[in-house]
């Protein structure tokens, strides 16, 4: 599969925020998000082809036990199901970061970390008409997303620009027809700089205490920047 990096850091975003992961980024993705921060495993994919014994060999490199596969959209890469298997087999725990618009499929996962893309997502006139056409077709697929949850423990992680996407949000949630806890709601702050998680964290904090939801900060932004490999 076309592996754009793998590295051990610090997991920033979620639940799981701060605890020692490697991270497995494949590349490529069914999406075009305007405000993508990885744009070299979207807009313009680029890595190198890996096989599941090499990436795994890697893995193996680094003491976390925590392995998350992100991308991009991992759930495309080709055999991505053989490698959440062959990780499972060595007791990892697996995180899949995913948007959430292509069945589990029986894949092996701990952890669904699903960020279903919300309108503040749309493509600009970069890409054709026929891009930003399936984007918008594909950004939301609520039978997949419910599918997720039933699968597998989960977070719900929406990237929140300005207050009115909670609105977008609740209906989005309603519209599963499921049970969810607001504490699994994740709401966390669209930028890539510190300066521009900060400003939107304050009034999106005070949201998610009027909301019930769980604010989701950008712990690796803080660390590190806005850089590759963290």
């Amino acid at each position: 599969m076309l592996i754009s990096e793998i590295f051990y850091s610090i997991q920033g975003e979620g639940t799981l925020t701060g605890v020692p992961s490697v991270f497995v980024r494949t590349s490529g993705c069914n999406l075009r998000c305007n405000w993508c921060d990885t744009p070299y495993a979207s807009w313009n994919p680029e890595g190198s082809p890996m096989s599941v014994e090499q990436i795994v060999k890697e893995v193996e490199q680094h003491p976390a036990r925590h392995v998350v596969l992100t991308g991009g959209e991992p759930m495309i890469a080709k055999d991505i199901k053989e490698l959440a298997a062959a990780l499972k087999e060595l007791n990892y725990h697996i995180t899949i970061e995913t948007a959430a618009t292509v069945l589990p499929d029986g894949i092996a996962c701990d952890l669904a970390s699903l960020s279903p893309k919300l309108l503040n997502s749309a493509p600009d006139e970069r890409l054709s008409m026929t891009w930003r056409k399936k984007h918008e077709a594909l950004r939301w697929q609520p039978d997949v997303v419910r599918t997720w949850i039933e699968h597998s423990d989960y977070q719900l992680k929406f990237v929140v620009t300005k207050p009115t996407d909670i609105d977008e949000i609740e209906g989005m949630i309603v519209s599963l027809k499921l049970e969810v806890p607001r504490h699994r709601v994740l709401l966390m702050p669209e930028g890539i700089t510190v300066e521009s998680i900060r400003e939107r964290s304050s009034w999106l904090a005070e949201l998610c205490k009027a909301r019930g939801y769980r604010y989701a900060h950008r712990l690796h932004l803080e660390l590190y920047g806005n850089k590759r490999g963290t």
